[in-house]
């Protein structure tokens, strides 16, 4: 099959039954997202039980999504400069190596947080070249079914494996659990083997400029990209304003619904369910909603979702909302990955990529920071009214600058397609 063979149907299965390569990548990111949820929960538990302190839990999560995030820029330019498919074995095989090395030793805190590093950084190689791979793949007018196939399978590998981490542990204990780590990452690299060689884009007589030369290269695209670089900045902003609720929920059951803090799962389960059927609906609509559009309804959605959290009478209004959030939040994974699969040049894609969720991270991370001093001086119910309603702000000075500088017709017809 060729990766510009006509794919039917706009759901997300149609790629998944008839194109084998897309097939394989779709398992990999599956089966490894998995694995992550797995060993992050078994870390959780080894740090809890070891060292007994929130400190050393907000040190592991910040080691393992802050810190790799700022290096997003150099993690996409690798993704634009070598073979995509030999990154991503090599990223799957290093946090093989690095999680196979804590299962064996369990080692003390120092150690064990370098070792969560390592695995970290090469997970963050591995993202933007997963992401750029799907245009090669998939044909342009399939994109938004692929990219909805991918989160779902993703996300719900990810919404499953903090439960069976957690049956699994007490049954064959933390170091098997990780193991089972280390083999969902041997899995996926033998599944991406199995692709074609995917080489960078535009490479003339093999050579390349420095990897910061390439960096700053990207760096400046997204800022001279006038869509681009509205679309990031309003991710980012309603990233910022919104993901204060992974915070937040726990004391608006305790503090706002007098319920049982173990009652926080469900909304947060909420949020899961909602991602999943969004993917499913957004993926069965294929490209009847245009991409810009489904991203911005998607930053309203969830920023909406948060707004109206704050002013649930009832637990189940908010997991209601909560559900309505992860919606949006489906829907703005679908947009704003396929709107960059389209509108930015095959060379640039990994940069972009890297660069985008790189800032993500880092705003996620200033959320918690920032959602947590709300908290203290304000109260959850206050914190969400104020988190959803500067995101729907964000979202709509974005849709303002975005509607000067509409998308122009996919770059997608201008890419080399190789026979897979």
């Amino acid at each position: 099959m060729t990766g510009n063979a006509p794919v039917d149907g706009t759901r997300p299965g149609s790629a998944l039954r008839t194109n084998a390569a897309f097939r394989r990548l779709w398992a990999a990111r599956s089966i490894s997202a998995f694995g992550d949820s797995l060993g992050l929960v078994a870390l959780i538990v080894y740090v809890v039980d070891t060292a007994g302190e929130a400190f050393t839990v907000a040190a592991l999560l910040l080691v393992g999504e802050f810190i790799p995030s700022l290096l997003g820029p150099f993690s996409g330019a690798l993704s634009d400069r070598f073979d995509r498919r030999r990154i991503m074995i090599l990223s799957e095989l290093v946090q093989a190596v690095a999680v196979l090395l804590i299962a064996i030793t369990l080692p003390p805190m120092p150690m064990l947080l370098m070792l969560v590093a390592v695995r970290a950084v090469a997970s963050q190689v591995l993202q933007p070249a997963a992401r750029s791979v799907i245009p090669i793949l998939v044909p342009d007018r399939h994109l938004e079914s692929a990219n909805s196939a991918i989160g779902f399978g993703a996300n719900g590998m990810e919404a499953i494996g903090p439960f069976v981490a957690a049956s699994l542990i007490e049954v064959i204990g933390i170091r098997a659990v990780l193991l089972i780590d280390v083999a969902t990452f041997l899995v996926s690299a033998a599944l991406l083997a199995r692709l074609r060689p995917l080489p960078p884009a535009d490479v003339k007589d093999g050579q390349r400029p420095r990897l910061v030369v390439e960096v700053v290269t990207g760096l400046r695209f997204m800022a001279s990209a006038p869509l681009i670089r509205a679309v990031t900045l309003g991710f980012v902003a309603v990233v910022m304003c919104n993901g204060v609720d992974d915070v937040a929920l726990l004391f608006l059951v305790r503090d706002s619904f007098h319920a049982n803090t173990s009652t926080t799962g469900y909304l947060y389960g909420a949020v899961g369910v909602g991602l999943l059927a969004g993917y499913l609906i957004l993926g069965r609509r294929g490209t009847r909603t245009p991409t810009i559009v489904l991203f911005l309804l998607g930053c309203a959605v969830s920023s909406l979702g948060n707004l109206l959290t704050g002013l649930a009478w009832t637990l189940a209004a908010a997991f209601t909302l909560q559900l309505l959030r992860g919606v949006g939040l489906s829907a703005m994974d679908i947009g704003v990955n396929t709107l960059v699969q389209r509108q930015v040049p095959a060379a640039m894609t990994g940069r972009v990529f890297g660069t985008l969720y790189g800032a993500v991270g880092a705003a996620a991370a200033i959320s918690y920071l920032a959602g947590a001093a709300l908290l203290e001086t304000t109260g959850p119910r206050v914190t969400f009214i104020v988190a959803g309603s500067v995101g729907l702000l964000c979202t709509i000075t974005a849709a303002a600058v975005i509607r000067r500088h509409p998308p122009t017709p996919s770059v997608a017809a201008l890419r080399e397609t190789p026979s897979l």
